[in-house]
């Protein structure tokens, strides 16, 4: 992803100088990135680093890794800022903060390892979820560690797939959602498994009229997130994306806010998140 978001400054132009400046004010005292409240998170932070890197931008790296090795080993952490932990110590290089490191987080991603194969939230789940299977694959990418049993992931992915052809992030869920189906192609696209051929007209289809990707088929406006996760799956699956090029640029113009941009119409707040799926967004419009 960060590889595509590097092409997002052919479309800013000088827009590049007013995101870094935002990009620089995002940054904590602590040395994290804060969140929308303000306060310092490492959820934020993987996103600040991955910005900084796609405008060619340096962060202030020295700030970062003293913020960074506060967590240790990430075993106070939840799944979710336990992968975030990882992503960000990739980000600088992989300079990780222990000899035991790695072996700490893979045992931690190891322990919700769910019975279908997958990856949950919490131990002892008999059912996985997109979202942590994701996560999960991406700690072994960053760690650079082959991940055990990938055929069993794939199975825990396949068995998301909703009843309108979409994929859905739980079992318990009725229908598919543009960033889970997205997550489910990319998944299966890593894992070496064939994404079902109707998954590329799924994600077209949910294009708004105005320019933009839906959540979901209800969904009343489009949003940035499901925008540049379906792009990068529509790429991934080699479904020419220019017929898209012009609606979904001036969706993405109409969420700038003259330093970043906001997540979709209704939303008043830039943040670090919301700005990388710009970029990422902008980096396939840019090809």
């Amino acid at each position: 992803m960060l590889m595509v978001a590097r092409l997002a400054p052919r479309q800013l132009d000088e827009a590049s100088d007013q995101i870094v400046e935002f990009l620089h004010s995002q940054v904590h005292e602590d040395g994290g990135a804060r969140d929308r409240s303000g306060k310092s998170d490492l959820y934020y932070t993987a996103f600040l680093l991955e910005d900084f890197f796609a405008l060619g931008a340096e962060p202030p790296r020295a700030r970062v890794v003293e913020y960074l090795r506060a967590f240790g080993d990430g075993q106070e952490l939840d799944s979710v800022h336990r992968a975030c932990l990882v992503r960000c110590w990739a980000a600088l290089d992989k300079a990780w903060p222990s000899a035991g490191f790695a072996g700490e987080i893979l045992s931690g991603v190891e322990a919700l390892r769910s019975s279908d194969g997958g990856y949950a939230a919490s131990p002892g789940a008999k059912d996985g979820t997109l979202y942590h299977a994701f996560l999960s694959l991406g700690v072994y990418q960053d760690l650079e560690v082959e991940l055990p049993a990938p055929e069993r992931l794939a199975e825990s992915v396949t068995r998301l797939r909703a009843r309108d052809g979409g994929y859905a992030n739980a079992l318990d869920l009725p229908m598919g959602t543009t960033p889970s189906t997205a997550a489910a192609a990319a998944l299966l696209r890593n894992l070496g498994q064939p994404t079902p051929d109707e998954i590329g007209a799924w994600l077209a289809a949910q294009v708004h009229e105005s320019g933009g990707f839906l959540a979901m088929p209800e969904a009343p406006i489009p949003d940035l997130l499901s925008t540049a996760t379906a792009l990068h799956a529509l790429s991934g699956l080699d479904v020419p994306l220019e017929p898209l090029r012009e609606t979904c640029l001036d969706f993405i113009d109409s969420l700038w806010t003259g330093r970043s941009f906001v997540g979709h119409w209704d939303d008043d707040v830039s943040d670090c998140e919301y700005l990388f799926y710009a970029l990422l967004a902008l980096g396939h419009l840019s090809v």
